[in-house]
C-alpha cells in the first residue's frame, strides 16, 4: 500500500512513464517518440506521448555586468548583460534581487516561453520574447525566474546561477550538469494483465535495455542482514500465510516530516501524483520505481509495536486514509497492531496510524499479498488504488527487502532519519522460481528464423533471465564417451532458463520463445518466399457475406465502425440488461470469475454501453455528427438458453447509433438534428438490401429506464431487434447533450432469415405498364402506419409491387381523435392490367384494412 493511497486510479488507465526518470536507469539514445514506437513493437502499447515543460531553446547563461535604476520607473532596473557575444545587451528587469556580477538565465530575442496567463496564472501560454521598449528604454531579452522557465513555482525573483556557470552556454547544458530537468515527456503505456513486471520504471527499463543493448544502472542499495536490532523493536505475526506469503518490516527513527526536494516532486508530478511530504512521497516514488507497493506507519501509533496479518472478524470497521469509515467484509485481509486494524492489506492504510507532520519514527511495510485475495477484497469494498492495481496482478515475491531498504535509505537521506539495523522478514510461504528448457530448433520452428544464440541469450538476460546453454556437439561427445543414447532431442542446442521471480506469466517453453520474438523484433522475421495454398476455394459463410454487405452499406451511408471491449463494470452490465436489448433470449448479466479489475467484472449484455462511451469520447473531442456502428457478441445468463456453455447465451449483434446534426451546415441544406425516423430509415434500407422477408417496425408497449421510447423490429412474427431513443438521464451520464438514437439487431436472427434469399436472380424490366393508385384512410390517431403498410402488402398480393406513405393529416374535417394517412400504391404484372383487376385488388385491400384496423375511406 502506498502511504498516500488517497489518490485512487482506475484499472483501465495506462501507466504513466516519465522519459527522464527512465533514463536514470538506462541511458538510451531514443527520442520520446522513438521510445514509444520501440515499446509498442515490443508489446507494451504506448497510447500517448505528452511533452511537459519547455525546451528552453534560446535560453542561455548571461552575466550581469552593470545595473542602474530605470530613469522612468522606480521598480525597473536597467541591466547590461554579457551573453557571450561581442557586444553586451541591455535588458529591463523588474526583479528585486537582480545585481551586478550575477550569472542568470536569459531568454534571448526570438525565444518562446510558456508563461503564466495574466487572466489565470495557473494556465500557461506561449509567449515569444521580442526586442521592445519599456518606459522608453530598449530591452533585448528577458532575465528569467524559475517559474518562467517551468523549473518550479518560485516567482520571488530571478534565478541566480552558480558563479562557475559558463557565459553564453545553453541553460539546458547548465541544468543537465546539475541533474536538473527543464522538460520531460510522459508516455501512457497500456499494461496488459500478463505483464505485472511492467508497472514500474525499472520494469520497463529492462525491456528498453534489451531493445537498445544498454545496461541497466539499478540504484545501489545496501541490503540489511536478516534479524538485527530491529527484531527487538517490532514483532510481525502472520495468521494467514495464504493471503500474505511474505511480510518485511524496517524502522527509521528521528525523521523530520517536511516538504520533498524538487527532484522528487518533479518525478511524482510528471506521472500525475501530487506530492504530500517526504515520507509519503518516498513510498510512492519507490513503488513507481520498482513496482513494490509500500506503506509507512507512524511507528509510535502502532500499539504494542506489533504487526498482525489476519482476516477481518464479523462487525469490524476501519476508517481509511480517505476519511471513510468502512464496514469490513468478514475474511478481508487486514494489517493490525496489538489492539485493532490499522490498514486494509494491499489496498489502503488507516487514519489511526498514518504519517503526520508530528511523526518522528516510521515503520516501513513491504509485503507480498496473494493477488486473488486482494482482488476479492478490493471488489467487495469498491476500492481501487495504485497498490491494489499492482498486488492484484502479482508483484515480485523476492523484492520486498530491496524495496524496504531503498525507502529506508531515502528516508535517511531526505528526512534525516536513522535506520534501525536489521530487517524483520517473515516468509512463511516462499514462492519457488521456475526453470524452463528451450530448444533452439523449437525457436526456429515457431519463428521461422534461426535467432543467433548470442542474441537470444543477451535478450533474455537483459530482462532478468538466468540463461545457460548446452552445445549440441559437446553433449554428443559427452554421450559417446559415456555410452549414453543419443536421441535427437538430447543432442540439440538447448537454453536452460531460470525465469525471474517478477514474471509469473512465463511457465512454458513457448512463453520464453514469445519473449525472444518480441525483443528480437517481429519486423526482423521475414515473410516466407513460398507458402502452400489450398487447391479449393474456401466458401464464405452466409453470416460473413451478409456482414460484409451490411458493413459496406452502412459505411457508404457515413457510419464508422467501432471495436469495443466485451467486458465492463458489473453495474453497467446490469443497468443495460434490458429485455428489449441483446436479442431474443433474455437473462441475467454474466459476471466474470476472478476479474482482473472492476472495469472488467462482467460481460456485456448489449453493445449500447460501448457505443455511448465512444460517442462521448468523440463529442468531447469536437465531433458533432456522430454516426457509428459495431458488430460484436453479447452475453446473457439463462438456464434454458441453447448454447455451447450450458445456461449461457452468446450471439452476435449489430448496433447502429446516430446523434447530432443531420448533415454539415451548408447554404443549401437546412440545419436539423437527427430524429427517430432517420435511424428507422437506415434500418429499413439495411433490411431491404439484405432481403430480410416481411420486415416491420412496431411501437413498444411500455417504457424502460434506458430509453425514452422504442419500437421493435420484426420479420414476419419473428422479433429481430429494437430501435430507440436513449433516455436523457443515460445520455447525460455519458456527457451527451443531444438526443441519441440507436438500433440493435440480433445478427444471428437476421442472418438466418436473410440467408435463404442471398442468391440474386436476374429479372428483366417488365414490358408492360404499371398502374398507380392513391388510397386515403381515416384511422385512430394512435394507429401506427407500419401495421397498415404490412396489411396492404399482404392483401395486395400478387399484383401490388410497391406501397409508401405520402401524406399524414390532422385538422379540419377530421375528428380530433382521428388522422388521415394517404398511401401511394403501384400495381404491375407480366401483362397489361385491366381496370377491373386493379379495382378488385384495391377493394380486397380496403376490406382488410376496415376489418383489421377499423380504417375508413376518407371522403
Amino acid at each position: 500500500m502506498p502511504a498516500d493511497s488517497r489518490q485512487p486510479i482506475a484499472d483501465s488507465h495506462p501507466m504513466k512513464l516519465s522519459y527522464n526518470w527512465l533514463k536514470t536507469y538506462v541511458a538510451h539514445d531514443l527520442t520520446p517518440n522513438q521510445l514509444a514506437h520501440a515499446l509498442t513493437m515490443a508489446g507494451l502499447e504506448v497510447e500517448d506521448v505528452e511533452t511537459m515543460g519547455t525546451s528552453l531553446e534560446g535560453v542561455v547563461v548571461g552575466e550581469v555586468l552593470e545595473t542602474r535604476k530605470h530613469p522612468n520607473a522606480d521598480r525597473l532596473t536597467l541591466c547590461r548583460v554579457d551573453l557571450g557575444g561581442d557586444i553586451p545587451v541591455q535588458i529591463v528587469c523588474g526583479a528585486p534581487n537582480v545585481a551586478a556580477g550575477q550569472k542568470v538565465p536569459v531568454a534571448t530575442v526570438g525565444t518562446t516561453l510558456l508563461l503564466p496567463s495574466r487572466q489565470n496564472p495557473s494556465v500557461r501560454e506561449p509567449v515569444t520574447i521580442q526586442q521592445t521598449k519599456l518606459r522608453g528604454e530598449v530591452s533585448q531579452g528577458m532575465i528569467c525566474a524559475e517559474d518562467e522557465l517551468g523549473l518550479s513555482d518560485d516567482h520571488s525573483g530571478i534565478m541566480v546561477l552558480d558563479p562557475d556557470a559558463e557565459v553564453g552556454a545553453p541553460l539546458v547544458t547548465y541544468l543537465a550538469e546539475r541533474d536538473m530537468e527543464a522538460s520531460d515527456a510522459v508516455l501512457d503505456v497500456n499494461i496488459t494483465p500478463n505483464r505485472p513486471d511492467a508497472t514500474s520504471h525499472l520494469g520497463i527499463a529492462r525491456d528498453v535495455s534489451a531493445l537498445t543493448d544498454v545496461l541497466i544502472a539499478r540504484p545501489e542499495v545496501e541490503l540489511p542482514p536478516p534479524g538485527g536490532k530491529v527484531t527487538g523493536e517490532v514483532q510481525v505475526e502472520i495468521e494467514n500465510p495464504v493471503g500474505c506469503a511474505r511480510y518485511v518490516a524496517m524502522v527509521v527513527r528521528n525523521v523530520k516530516v517536511a516538504e520533498s526536494p524538487d527532484w522528487l516532486k518533479r518525478r511524482l508530478t510528471a506521472i500525475g501524483l501530487r506530492p504530500r511530504n517526504n515520507i509519503v512521497d518516498i513510498t510512492n516514488f519507490v513503488m513507481h520505481e520498482c513496482g513494490q507497493p509500500l506503506h509507512a506507519f507512524d511507528f509510535d501509533r502502532v500499539a504494542g509495536h506489533k504487526i498482525v496479518v489476519r482476516n477481518a472478524r464479523q462487525g469490524e470497521t476501519l476508517t481509511t486514509l480517505d476519511g471513510k469509515e468502512r464496514a469490513l467484509p468478514e475474511g478481508t485481509l487486514l494489517i493490525c497492531d496489538a489492539e485493532r486494524p490499522v490498514a486494509l492489506a494491499g489496498i489502503m492504510g488507516g487514519e489511526n496510524s498514518e504519517v503526520t507532520d508530528e511523526t518522528t519514527n516510521v515503520l516501513i511495510e513491504s509485503a507480498y499479498f496473494d493477488p486473488s485475495t486482494i482482488r476479492r477484497a478490493a471488489r467487495a469494498l469498491g476500492m481501487a488504488t495504485d497498490a491494489s492495481y499492482r498486488f492484484e496482478r502479482g508483484v515480485d515475491p523476492e523484492q520486498q527487502v530491496w524495496a524496504a531498504a531503498r525507502a529506508a535509505q531515502l528516508m535517511a537521506e531526505l528526512a534525516g532519519g536513522e535506520i534501525v539495523p536489521g530487517v524483520v522478514d517473515e516468509h512463511p510461504r516462499p514462492i519457488p522460481r521456475i526453470r524452463v528448457r528451450v530448444r533452439r530448433s523449437r525457436v526456429a520452428s515457431i519463428l521461422g528464423i534461426d535467432v543467433p544464440p548470442e542474441d537470444a541469450k543477451r535478450l533474455l538476460t537483459a530482462i532478468g533471465f538466468e540463461v545457460s546453454t548446452e552445445d549440441a556437439l559437446e553433449v554428443l561427445a559427452e554421450h559417446l564417451m559415456e555410452g549414453r543414447p543419443t536421441e535427437p532431442e538430447t543432442i540439440e542446442d538447448v537454453y536452460h532458463c531460470l525465469v525471474p521471480s517478477f514474471r509469473p506469466d512465463i511457465t512454458r517453453e513457448i512463453d520464453v520463445i514469445e519473449e525472444i520474438a518480441r525483443l528480437y523484433g517481429y519486423a526482423r522475421i521475414p515473410e516466407p518466399a513460398h507458402s502452400q495454398l489450398p487447391n479449393t476455394t474456401p466458401a464464405e459463410l452466409p453470416s460473413s457475406v451478409l456482414r460484409n454487405q451490411a458493413r459496406s452499406l452502412l459505411v457508404g451511408l457515413g457510419f464508422r465502425e467501432l471495436y469495443t471491449n466485451s467486458m465492463m463494470r458489473r453495474e453497467t452490465a446490469e443497468l443495460f440488461n434490458e429485455p428489449i436489448l441483446g436479442g431474443r433470449i433474455y437473462g441475467e448479466a454474466v459476471p466474470t470469475l476472478n476479474p482482473i479489475s472492476q472495469e472488467m467484472s462482467a460481460l456485456r449484455p448489449s453493445l449500447l454501453p460501448g457505443l455511448l462511451s465512444v460517442m462521448s469520447f468523440n463529442r468531447k473531442h469536437g465531433q458533432h455528427i456522430l454516426r457509428m456502428m459495431e458488430f460484436g457478441h453479447v452475453f446473457r445468463h439463462n438456464e434454458k438458453a441453447p448454447s455451447v456453455v450450458p445456461g449461457y447465451s452468446e450471439h452476435e449483434a449489430l448496433i447502429i447509433g446516430m446523434s447530432g446534426p443531420h448533415a454539415e451546415i451548408s447554404w443549401d441544406t437546412p440545419a436539423r438534428k437527427v430524429d427517430f425516423f432517420d435511424i428507422k430509415g437506415i434500418v429499413e434500407t439495411l433490411l431491404q438490401a439484405l432481403h430480410v422477408p416481411s420486415p416491420s417496425i412496431r411501437p413498444g408497449d411500455n417504457t424502460t429506464p434506458i430509453t425514452t421510447y422504442y419500437a421493435m423490429i420484426y420479420s414476419g412474427d419473428a422479433e429481430i431487434g429494437v430501435i430507440a431513443r436513449v433516455s436523457d438521464e443515460i445520455a447525460t451520464s455519458y456527457d451527451l447533450r443531444e438526443p441519441v438514437y440507436f438500433a440493435e439487431l440480433d445478427w444471428m436472427a437476421v442472418t438466418a432469415l436473410a440467408a435463404p434469399h442471398m442468391k440474386r436472380r436476374y429479372a428483366p424490366v417488365s414490358r408492360f405498364p404499371v398502374v398507380e393508385r392513391d388510397l386515403a384512410l381515416v384511422v385512430n390517431r394512435n394507429q401506427p402506419a407500419g401495421s397498415l403498410l404490412a396489411t396492404i402488402r399482404e392483401a395486395g398480393r400478387p399484383l401490388l409491387q410497391h406501397v409508401t406513405v405520402f401524406d399524414v393529416y390532422e385538422g379540419k374535417r377530421i375528428d380530433p381523435d382521428k388522422k388521415s394517412i394517404a398511401f401511394s400504391l403501384r400495381f404491375g404484372s407480366n401483362k397489361t392490367l385491366q381496370d377491373k383487376e386493379v379495382d378488385d385488388q384495391m377493394n380486397a385491400i380496403i376490406r382488410r384494412l376496415q376489418s383489421e384496423h377499423g380504417a375508413q375511406l376518407r371522403g
